[in-house]
């Protein structure tokens, strides 16, 4: 059993958050390009909200102008890469750690990218993106997949961020590098019985008090509700009466909960793969538990129209019992690979949840699987699963799951216990033959934490914004389409959000390519043209 366990409830946890078409529909247009702010107004910029009062800021944090320069290459705890190039700037926005006491003195660094628009005669504003997790760095993703957003650069600048607790914005680290290595080598999987469960709690208290020790005075203010508020001084700080949004994943959230407390500066926003705002820890680990089965059946239907499908010819309970035995025989003989790390069976289970992000990885999948049942080597599930912990070859950790961890247990208020895990094991299974035994583990990431959210479900309404366009793909393993309806529902129904539909796999509509999706967002972006509610790409 995993001596590291609250790593592993946090990765599992993380990994639970991380064609052509025709389309049908359209819709109205939105008003036009926003407009700059009045310099040295303070009383709807990031703090004063009317539905919770905060107080008002200080113009230090309302009038400032992000100085740009020429940007580094991406930090460790960023996810290393390269430096982006003569087209990209970087910057500092300086946001105060708590909004409740603005005049205290303390800062945090939000760290800022952006790449300027084509044509300024058709400039629209800046286009902000938030790429999800909680804990992604907007500021290492956005220069690596620009060039799905090619079209976008007509009218905006293209612009994002690394929130609070991520990256360069006072990123959360709890553990070092070579303790999180040791960690993933002892992770053989779930507990066996009470001596090993004690254990596992024994370790997640560990881990707690680690990042309370390391970072502390970040926890209690590492919330989607004061990223909404950065996000509105980033706004001011660009220049933009309005702010354009688009946002991902978890982005989903950031995006609705921003539109509930600052309405008036809504601008053109996108939100893809919807964050089901209904839902308390222990449901949407379950949806998502079976997301992941849906994809991994996606996954074994193509499969099986090979000859050398790895799991066999047949889909369905044989197919899932191959995997099973694979990950059994993980427990006790994990496989070698050429780094002298072994691919555990916790390390599996997290490749074969980052695989099914995608439909573009299933062919690694494949060879994954065929290079572990065949050959008894883990060398490429290995590879997938480091990259998707953000290990890179020196052994350094990017602080995903850290802030992962921070960012939900800071919003939610649930603590699920020992307890919930045993109640919930067998609907756990029944999501997921494969993933579920796994999984159901997931809801002990936060048993220990020091800070505790108010409340488990967002708050989303949105009165007198523009209409927000929602993507949710049929096939989304991480955020499940019918999460998609009822964030609509909790907008406010049709008059806030129109939901767009894309027929297809994979965690993402807009970066699958296809060319209904992509129509249909570029419309409403540079143009305002909004699709109408219920249109369907296929």
């Amino acid at each position: 059993m995993n001596t590291g366990g609250r790593t592993r409830a946090a990765a599992l946890a993380a990994a639970l958050a991380l064609a052509a078409g025709a389309c049908s529909g359209g819709g109205p247009s939105d008003d036009g390009p926003g407009r700059s702010p009045t310099p040295g107004r303070t009383g709807d910029i990031g703090g004063a909200d009317a539905r919770t009062g905060p107080p008002e800021l200080p113009a230090e944090f309302t009038d400032q102008r992000p100085a740009w320069e020429t940007c580094a290459a991406p930090t460790p705890v960023q996810g290393t890469g390269p430096a982006p190039g003569p087209d990209w700037e970087c910057a500092t926005l300086t946001v105060p750690l708590d909004y409740a006491h603005p005049d205290d003195g303390e800062t945090i660094g939000i760290a800022l990218i952006r790449t300027r628009s084509a044509p300024r005669t058709n400039r629209v504003g800046s286009l902000v993106f938030n790429f999800g997790g909680p804990g992604g760095s907007g500021v290492a993703t956005l220069p690596r997949v620009a060039d799905r957003y090619t079209r976008l650069r007509d009218g905006f600048d293209l612009v994002s961020f690394d929130p609070r607790g991520v990256g360069e914005s006072e990123g959360v680290v709890c553990r070092t590098g070579p303790e999180l290595d040791a960690a993933a080598q002892e992770d053989d999987g779930p507990p066996a019985g009470p001596a090993e469960e004690r254990e596992l709690l024994a370790d997640s208290r560990a881990y707690a008090e680690d990042c309370e020790e390391r970072a502390g005075r970040l926890l209690p203010h590492l919330t989607t509700e004061n990223t909404a508020r950065d996000l509105d001084l980033l706004r001011a700080g660009l220049g933009d009466d309005q702010l354009h949004y688009f946002g991902v994943s978890y982005g989903t959230k950031l995006g609705a909960v921003y539109a509930h407390h600052f309405p008036q500066h809504v601008g053109r926003t996108v939100l893809d793969a919807v964050v089901d705002p209904t839902r308390d820890l222990v449901q949407r680990a379950l949806l998502q538990t079976e997301g992941f089965q849906l994809a991994l059946d996606g996954y074994l239907a193509d499969c099986v129209t090979e000859a050398d499908c790895p799991t066999g010819p047949a889909t369905g309970d044989p197919a899932h019992a191959a995997l099973t035995a694979l990950l059994d025989d993980l427990r006790e003989r994990p496989l070698p690979t050429a780094t002298g790390r072994d691919l555990t069976q916790g390390l599996a289970v997290t490749a074969l949840l980052a695989l099914l992000y995608s439909e573009d990885s299933w062919p690694f999948l494949t060879q994954g699987l065929t290079q572990a049942l065949d050959d008894g080597r883990g060398d490429l599930l290995l590879a997938a699963a480091e990259q998707y912990n953000g290990r890179d070859d020196e052994g350094r950790y990017r602080n995903l799951q850290a802030a992962n961890n921070a960012v939900t247990c800071a919003d939610f208020a649930s603590r699920p216990t020992l307890e919930t895990v045993h109640d919930n094991e067998a609907a756990f299974a029944a999501a997921s033959p494969v993933f579920g035994p796994h999984l159901v583990w997931s809801l002990l990431s936060c048993a220990s934490w020091p800070v505790t959210g108010e409340r488990d479900r967002p708050e989303v309404s949105v009165d007198g914004a523009r209409v927000i366009l929602l993507l949710a793909t049929t096939g989304d393993p991480a955020t499940p389409y019918a999460g998609a309806g009822r964030m609509r529902e909790a907008m406010g129904g049709p008059g806030a959000a129109a939901l767009l539909t894309y027929e297809g796999e994979g965690h993402g509509a807009y970066s699958s390519g296809d060319a209904c999706v992509t129509a249909a967002v570029d419309a409403h972006l540079l143009s305002g043209a909004t699709p109408a509610d219920g249109t369907v790409c296929t």
